[in-house]
C-alpha cells in the first residue's frame, strides 16, 4: 500500500490517517512535482535499471561457430524438438 505525505520540520506527515503497526519498517521515495502538483518523475522509479545496463557484461560473448539457425530453432537445440 502507498501513502502520500509531506515532509513538515523534517517529519513525513501522512495526508490521509493510517493505521499502521508501531515500529513499522517503511520506504519513503521523493516524488518530484511541479507548482501545480502535477508528478514530473519518481526518484525511485527512475533507479531501476534498464535491461541493457542490467546484461552489458553478457553483450557479445556468444562464442563462434553457433548454428546460424539458432534463434529460430532453439527449442530443436535444447530440447530435441522439430526444427522449424
Amino acid at each position: 500500500m502507498a501513502y502520500r505525505g509531506h515532509v513538515r520540520n523534517g517529519v513525513v506527515e501522512l495526508d490521509e490517517p493510517a493505521s499502521l503497526p508501531e515500529g513499522a519498517e517503511v520506504s519513503v521515495d521523493l516524488i518530484k512535482t511541479d507548482g501545480a502538483g502535477q508528478v514530473l518523475s519518481n526518484e525511485g522509479q527512475d533507479s531501476v535499471p534498464s535491461l541493457y545496463e542490467q546484461f552489458k557484461d553478457f553483450v557479445g560473448i556468444i562464442p563462434d561457430g553457433l548454428p546460424e539457425d539458432l534463434s529460430r530453432n532453439h527449442d530443436h537445440y535444447l530440447y530435441g524438438t522439430p526444427k522449424n
